[in-house]
């Protein structure tokens, strides 16, 4: 049997060999300076196949291509481009190539000390085109090859071992190849299928790169202000380096500077094709939260019709947490077939009216005439200037917004991976590469490849003993938690146990089971459309509180659709009296334990409580809540902590508040109903795999609840009414900052029959430890001393500064630091205008923020304090429920 495998492999070797040496041919030879220097990932475009290639680190290319005639570009950024005409028969012809540096040639300008430099006309006009360019082409297709690969450099001593058992070490380099089939489809849709994988070992993640999509034409790229957005003044300055030949073009190269380093700009160089006002290369680079990035790419005219990309290089550097890492990405396109969209014509003249004042005044002069319209001008070549080329040009994307299905979304992208992507042989691979693997790349492959087979065996399992760890139940798992299949749509989960202490019940321990079902239905008729999920999850909760000796518990059963979820939970449990838990277990913890401050204030319910919440379209949802639940008071139980183990400075499980004096309350019942309708009413989407995600900022939040306890209704002891309004958004503010705010009001119509937990609790926070959203909650308001069965508003505005004080340091910026300015307002019968004035440091180790805020009632000093909390660019900012 082995013998027979080993005979037919040969012979398939043997077969692929004698194939391709009788009918392969094309072109391979070296790139080099005119020094003789290798020139790495120089590219290579082949005009009549659309394909581009680039060379390896030692400047060597191969591109296998069928018989026939071909014009053939060698380019480097900052070298001049070469030109070869070959005709291919069978054979590979050897073409070596010798580039010179650029000869660059500065305009004759004299600038004079009022005068703007000239790379301000150039940019005004490539700026002006920008939108034009992305709406071009109808279409696109195209094949990209993409290898990735990345070195850690160095990693802390305490993760050593750990990286180390997994075969992760300093000299390891990891490497990755995939072949993606892109499409383009104006306005807005991207799709990409990704047609092969080449990674060993068990680490078969890699896909194609989501930023080969990212447009340098578009206001932003990777949340970073390209050079070609409207706004790109305000962010950078710009100089001119001259302009060079590349064949029949003129190419004008700009420097970029951005007027304050940090996020969300680049710096360094690109290169515009005179006329065409078009990206002919560039080489940014820019850093995000200490990462840097370095970006290269060189654009090709394909069908002599528009600029599109042919190669690319990232570079990505950066050191984390004492892991030093260094990654490279390189692409090159393939077979390029574009659709050119008829209502934009390829050539047009562009006027700066800024600089070309009297030509501007002429052509509007000229031009005024209502038979000539803009459209009409562009269609017969005349001339238009930069203002009425960027009115086209958005006024044509509003139009084409408005003719589609659904113009609240702004992108739709696909992505898909074919089932038979990781079985391509290696003649694929060699047929495929621009570059053959160096030596380092071979020895990543084989070292990820070894790895991966003593992963393999653990998992498969070569003895009883580990089958029965990964297999198996295994006794620990009570004590550590773990999931289990239980089919393909279903599984059981014991979740890791947790608890916590308080002074009423002491040390307490909770423990959860999950059962989780799942029902996938696909419509078969129609393959594009999305599939209907349902999902449904059962969870016992367990409590024990050893101080009350006393087991709680409850069930929830969990059912939810795409647009839909129905929540029902039932049993006797712990709730703190505002039922949006202000105050995170963890935390009261920490403060009763270690600061003596018991803080939380909690109370036991019996209860049947049902949640269903229903989206009626994209933009409008709707909610309601119905609770019955027999509410008991309880009393501290535990006295102990470190800091005051007399238990002298806390409190009783009370709240404190102005308008009620006493909190305590009797045993009663409660019957509580909510309804609330939620809208968005100028939301935008991006739809990925026909699921669709919000765009953050696009419209603000409308919101109206309307709450009701009913009175003698199933022995319920309640009688209150409470109507609420709020808004919340989130609005860009020019070049320096976001504005974020949350504004709510409400009142109550009716209070007649009223408990404490009944009232209108507000999210204060009196730890030094900040858990709740930055915006909505207040920093050192008392969790309940302003609490109101009244009328109130409350008000929270956060201002996230792009450069205020510390941020103006260049370093600091570099690192990710930000500033934020908050103002907190509350206005209560009795809080006499509580206000509170905060500034925060964000993104300090890139995972925190400090603030530092101080309290005011009718503009009088009441107090101040230092918060810590997670950074708010990993908050959360907008609920999608």
């Amino acid at each position: 049997m082995h013998k027979t495998r080993m005979r037919q492999l040969l012979l398939s070797l043997l077969f692929h060999f004698i194939f391709f040496a009788c009918f392969s041919g094309g072109i391979k030879g070296t790139i080099k300076a005119n020094d003789g220097t290798p020139l790495p990932y120089a590219s290579i475009f082949v005009r009549q196949t659309g394909s581009g290639a680039s060379t390896d680190l030692k400047g060597n290319y191969e591109i296998i291509l069928p018989p026939g005639h071909y014009d053939v570009v060698f380019k480097f950024l900052g070298y001049e481009s070469a030109s070869r005409v070959v005709d291919i028969e069978r054979d590979f012809q050897e073409i070596d190539i010798i580039l010179n540096p650029e000869t660059i040639l500065l305009q004759t300008v004299t600038v004079k000390a009022n005068q703007e430099d000239p790379a301000y006309t150039i940019m005004r006009k490539a700026i002006a085109k920008a939108k034009y360019h992305t709406q071009q082409l109808d279409s696109y297709s195209a094949k990209v090859y993409i290898k990735g690969k990345g070195k850690l450099k160095d990693y802390p001593w305490f993760a050593k071992k750990a990286l180390e058992k997994d075969g992760i070490t300093k000299d390891r380099l990891f490497i990755s190849e995939s072949v993606s089939e892109v499409k383009y489809t104006r306005p807005n849709k991207f799709e990409e299928k990704v047609i092969a994988v080449f990674t060993q070992g068990t680490n078969r993640s890699a896909s194609p790169n989501n930023y080969f999509f990212g447009s340098f034409y578009e206001p932003e790229i990777a949340e970073t202000v390209s050079p070609l957005s409207p706004k790109a003044f305000s962010y950078y300055k710009f100089e001119y380096l001259g302009t060079f030949k590349d064949g029949q073009y003129e190419i004008s190269k700009i420097k970029v500077i951005p007027r304050s380093k940090g996020d969300n700009v680049f710096e360094g160089e690109i290169s515009l094709v005179e006329n065409w006002w078009s990206i002919h290369s560039f080489e940014l680079r820019a850093s995000k939260l200490g990462i840097h990035f370095q970006v290269k790419e060189i654009y090709n005219p394909v069908e002599d019709k528009a600029w599109l990309p042919v190669s690319m290089q990232a570079i990505v550097t950066g050191k984390v947490f004492g892991f030093d890492f260094v990654g490279s990405y390189n692409a090159t396109v393939k077979e390029y077939k574009i659709k050119l969209n008829p209502a934009m014509p390829v050539e047009m003249e562009v006027i700066d009216e800024k600089l070309e004042k009297e030509e501007a005044k002429r052509v509007t002069r000229q031009f005024s005439q209502k038979n000539q319209q803009l459209k009409q001008r562009l269609e017969n070549g005349k001339e238009i200037t930069n203002k009425e080329l960027k009115q086209l040009a958005k006024a044509y994307e509003k139009t084409e917004q408005q003719k589609q299905k659904e113009p609240d979304v702004i992108a739709e992208t696909k992505f898909a991976v074919d089932s038979m992507a990781y079985k391509k042989d290696s003649t694929f691979w060699s047929n495929i590469r621009p570059a053959p693997l160096d030596k380092e790349e071979v020895r990543g492959y084989k070292k990820t490849d070894s790895i991966g087979e003593v992963q393999r065996r653990r998992d498969e399992g070569d003895t009883l003993k580990s089958k029965r760890k990964h297999k198996g139940f295994n006794p620990f798992d009570v004590l550590t938690g773990n999931g289990y299949s239980l089919g393909k749509s279903s599984n059981f989960e014991i979740h890791t146990p947790w608890g916590g202490y308080n002074t009423v019940e002491g040390v307490n321990a909770i423990y959860r089971l999950s059962y989780y079902q799942r029902w996938v239905k696909r419509d078969t008729a129609n393959k594009e459309k999305r599939a209907d999920t349902k999902r449904l999850e059962i969870s016992p909760v367990f409590r024990y509180a050893f101080a009350r000796e006393k087991l709680t518990g409850f069930l929830r059963i969990d059912y939810r659709t795409r647009l839909s979820r129905l929540t029902i939970s039932g049993g006797r449990y712990i709730q703190q009296f505002n039922s949006d838990e202000p105050i995170h277990p963890f935390v009261n913890t920490f403060t009763t334990l270690v600061q003596g401050q018991n803080w939380m204030k909690i109370y036991e319910r019996d209860f049947i409580d049902l949640n269903y919440r229903q989206r009626i379209n994209d933009k409008y949802s709707f909610r309601t809540q119905w609770s019955l639940a027999r509410r008991h008071e309880l009393f501290n139980n535990n006295n102990y902590s470190f800091s005051d183990k007399s238990g002298e400075r806390f409190t009783l499980n009370a709240p404190v508040n102005v308008e009620l004096t006493d909190t305590h309350f009797a045993d009663n019942t409660a019957l509580t109903g909510v309804i609330g309708f939620e809208a968005r009413p100028w939301q935008k989407y991006r739809i990925h795999n026909g699921r669709k995600f919000r765009e953050d900022r696009s419209s603000p939040v409308l919101m109206l609840e309307y709450r009701k306890g009913f009175n003698q209704l199933l022995g319920s002891d309640v009688n209150y009414d409470l109507v609420e309004v709020g808004i919340r958004e989130g609005i860009r503010l020019g070049v320096r900052g976001l504005l974020d705010m949350n504004l709510k009001a409400g009142k109550f119509l009716n209070s007649k029959s009223m408990f404490f937990m009944d009232y209108k609790h507000f999210t204060g926070n009196m730890t030094p430890f900040m858990t709740t959203d930055p915006v909505g909650s207040f920093r050192i308001l008392d969790y309940y001393k302003f609490s109101t069965r009244d009328k109130y508003i409350s008000v929270n505005i956060h201002y996230h500064f792009r450069k205020f004080l510390i941020s103006r340091i260049p370093k600091a910026r570099l690192f990710g630091l930000t500033e934020n300015f908050f103002i907190n307002y509350l206005a209560t019968p009795s809080s006499n205008n509580y206000t509170e004035l905060g500034y925060g440091l964000n993104g300090i180790l890139r995972l925190f923020r400090l603030e530092f805020a101080s309290s005011f009632q009718n503009g009088n000093y009441v107090a101040n304090g230092f918060r810590i909390g997670i950074s708010t660019s990993l908050s959360v900012r907008f609920s999608d429920n």
